[in-house]
């Protein structure tokens, strides 16, 4: 049987897109998997859906 490779699409945009994906990284875990979210004060928070991990 043939090995199957996922493909993931890069972002568009440049520069620019490659360091706002970075940037949206877990500082805890490293994963990508970033939700970003409303904080107390109407300021922008994020949260780690692979870890749990938040900041803002």
């Amino acid at each position: 049987m043939p090995a199957i490779r996922e493909e993931f699409p890069q972002p568009s945009g440049g520069p620019e897109a490659l360091e706002l994906s970075a940037r949206l990284s877990c500082p805890s875990c490293g994963s990508f998997h970033v939700a970003q979210m409303l904080g107390d004060n109407g300021g922008v928070s994020y949260v780690c859906t692979a870890c749990g991990h938040s900041w803002s």
